[in-house]
């Protein structure tokens, strides 16, 4: 029986569990413990389980109802647009990509986090995860409906989005698969598969705790159904570490391969400023930099209002800022190699695109890109900084907008400036572009806000498999 399986198994048995090793007051712990308080296994079900419990309150209710407000006038722009045509945005000829296209490529990248935090982290087998990985699961999940939102609507036909799938059908029109914009929908679509039924086999033992636990008949019988019959056996445990360790292996190419599509959507065309190979891991890099940040906000914040101090530690912050700096630095890197090679490459209309980058019309956005994505992370080589909450709030809020910023400028500043500079345009969002991007904002908020209010948002099973009394040999050395 696994470390996981002996942690839970007493929670099925209402069980309190042993309690955490004491130390000596002279003596230091060998690593930071990633769970304080020294609650028991008991404690840990009922704090957790205690959020869904636990009453409705008006901060609560407020700030859904602000973030549902968004989400449906957000909702109410993307029908607008469906009904009268994408006429109403600001894309014009040469920018016929502008915000659409900038926010499904942020928002995939978002989701990225999620993804390597729970497959890549796992099968390396990092226990600081266990406190962290359901929170961005649920994040991926979220950001990759808002994205595929961006998408559809983009083509200005949305009633015929199943175009893209290969499907038989009597006009024979199928699909061009030499297409980069075809290989996204393949791409997208498993990406959000695999991590949906990633995140639902994790849950799976959490909801059974939850159905033993909740007191209201209605909500039992949910966490009942959702808990697909869970007992806590020898055998359930078995088969779901093995179904666990398959979709963890599943996932890890995914976090590579995803963004790597997504990249090619500029990589294979002709366009200076977008045909370059350095696009694949550059747009990877960039994915876990921005997906690492929004979990960071999301985290701040809920460890503060929820009281997830003791599972949500500053030790789980610092490693994240660890890689936020680092994933910073390859972005960095992928920003001076781009000039580099426009200049190197002697190509006119190359270094002319990047030029332009630099002191054009749209330099302040390759300017605010640079200063939110390389200069502001670099702080994070002092540990007290990056263990300085109001620090790492306001830098992930900064490499956020950096990320944005950086998709933003990789569209617009090559597509505004034609080869004739008769056909150069300057592009603006219009109303409906910011509201319809305020709105994605706005479902992505309130899913969330919901799942930590339902789902139990601290993965209860993982994190008692990673305390000191879940270890084999933990009561010989302390008897």
């Amino acid at each position: 029986m696994s470390a996981t399986t002996a942690a839970i198994s007493d929670d099925m048995r209402h069980a309190d569990g042993y309690s955490a090793a004491s130390m000596s007051p002279n003596e230091e712990p060998f690593r930071e413990p990633l769970i304080l308080g020294n609650p028991t296994m008991h404690d840990i079900s009922r704090k957790i389980i205690g959020i869904i419990e636990s009453e409705v309150t008006f901060k609560y209710l407020a700030t859904l109802a602000i973030t549902a407000t968004l989400a449906v006038w957000g909702i109410f722009c993307i029908g607008y647009t469906i009904a009268t045509g994408i006429g109403v945005w600001g894309l014009n000829n040469p920018v016929a990509w502008g915000w659409d296209i900038t926010n499904f490529v942020f928002w995939i990248g978002i989701g990225h986090a999620g993804t390597l935090i729970s497959a890549i982290l796992f099968l390396f087998r990092q226990k600081w995860r266990t406190a962290i990985n359901r929170s961005a699961e649920a994040m991926t999940i979220f950001a990759v409906i808002c994205a595929l939102t961006m998408v559809v609507i983009h083509t200005g036909r949305p009633w015929f989005a199943y175009w893209l799938f290969p499907y038989p059908n009597q006009m024979l029109m199928w699909i061009n698969f030499r297409s980069p914009l075809v290989w996204d929908v393949f791409a997208v679509n498993t990406y959000f598969t695999v991590s949906l039924l990633f995140w639902f086999t994790g849950l799976v033992p959490d909801f059974a705790t939850a159905r033993n636990m909740v007191k209201s008949v209605v909500a039992k019988k949910i966490y009942h159904f959702f808990s697909l019959g869970w007992t806590g056996s020898t055998r359930h445990w078995h088969v779901y570490e093995v179904a666990y360790m398959i979709f963890a292996a599943i996932s890890t190419p995914l976090v590579l391969s995803v963004h790597s599509v997504v990249s090619f959507d500029f990589a294979t065309s002709v366009i200076p400023g977008w045909h370059t190979t350095i696009f694949p891991p550059y747009f990877v890099a960039g994915a876990i930099f921005s997906g690492f940040a929004m979990v960071m906000t999301l985290l701040v914040i809920a460890r503060e209002i929820l009281g997830l101090k003791d599972f949500i530690t500053l030790k789980h912050l610092d490693n994240m800022n660890k890689i936020i700096l680092a994933t910073g630095m390859m972005v960095g890197y992928a920003y001076s190699m781009e000039l580099f090679v426009a200049w190197y490459s002697k190509n006119p209309y190359e270094w002319a695109t990047f030029y332009n980058r630099l002191t054009g019309d749209y330099a302040w956005a390759y300017w605010t890109m640079v200063s939110c994505n390389v200069i502001s992370p670099q702080i994070y080589w002092f540990k007290k900084l990056r263990r300085n909450i109001p620090v790492m709030f306001i830098i992930s809020i900064f490499v956020n907008i950096g990320m944005w910023f950086e998709r933003f400028t990789i569209i617009s500043t090559s597509l505004h400036h034609d080869y004739l500079p008769a056909s150069w345009g300057y592009y603006s969002p219009t109303w409906v572009e910011i509201s319809i991007f305020i709105g994605t904002f706005g479902i992505f908020l309130t899913l969330f806000l919901l799942f930590a209010k339902f789902m139990p948002m601290i993965a209860i099973a993982e994190v008692k498999g990673v305390m000191p009394n879940a270890q084999p040999h933990h009561h010989e050395e302390n008897h």
